[in-house]
């Protein structure tokens, strides 16, 4: 076999190992369906339930919502005049689409330099702990996926401010999540 053969064979090997996380499970519809495909994500998210309280299908909808349960994923890129990128939206990143402010905040407070936003187990403490404090400094019960989400957005300074009230679309995306968590809720009562 000739070295570029073994050379191509190994770097098809390799990059077939390679990721893992930039695609979404199957169902998204079906709680129990994407804890089976993916058992990290349950033990993942128990261990932020047990440590924050914030339940597990209020983690799951809020990843939905934000990321669609895909590790990598980014905010779309801004074109100027319509050909010319600028860059992305924003810095939000991973499954919980942390902006890299909010999360230089959580690794100085919890999660310590080697966090990472598109780590599962990091992504649901993070979120773990925005959604705790948020619960803490705002009275937002952690099992209000609704509210929850909006001060996941808005930040808590923007929840408190009221300020998704000048977007009605974001009220109307608080609402689905807060549907799925119940959705999810019922499912997970049910799964093995």
């Amino acid at each position: 076999m000739s070295r570029t053969l073994r050379a191509a064979i190994l770097l098809l090997l390799l990059a077939s190992c390679g990721g893992g996380n930039s695609s979404a499970p199957r169902n998204l519809d079906d709680a129990c369906a994407i804890l089976a495909q993916r058992p990290s994500y349950w033990k993942a998210m128990k261990k932020a339930e047990r440590k924050w309280g914030i339940p597990v299908a209020v983690q799951m909808a809020s990843i939905y919502q934000e990321s669609k349960f895909i590790g990598n994923a980014r905010t779309p890129y801004r074109f100027a005049l319509g050909i010319i990128p600028m860059g992305r939206q924003s810095s939000a990143y991973g499954y919980s689409q942390a902006l890299d402010g909010t999360w230089e905040e959580y690794q100085a407070d919890e999660g310590g330099r080697g966090a990472k936003r598109n780590r599962i187990t990091d992504a649901t403490d993070f979120m773990g702990w925005y959604m705790h404090n948020s619960a803490e400094r705002l009275g937002i019960s952690k099992t209000d996926a609704e509210a929850q989400y909006l001060a996941y957005h808005e930040g808590r300074t923007g929840y408190a401010n009221q300020s998704y009230l000048d977007k009605p679309w974001l009220v109307e995306v608080a609402a689905e999540v807060g549907a799925r968590a119940t959705l999810y809720d019922s499912q997970l009562a049910y799964c093995r």
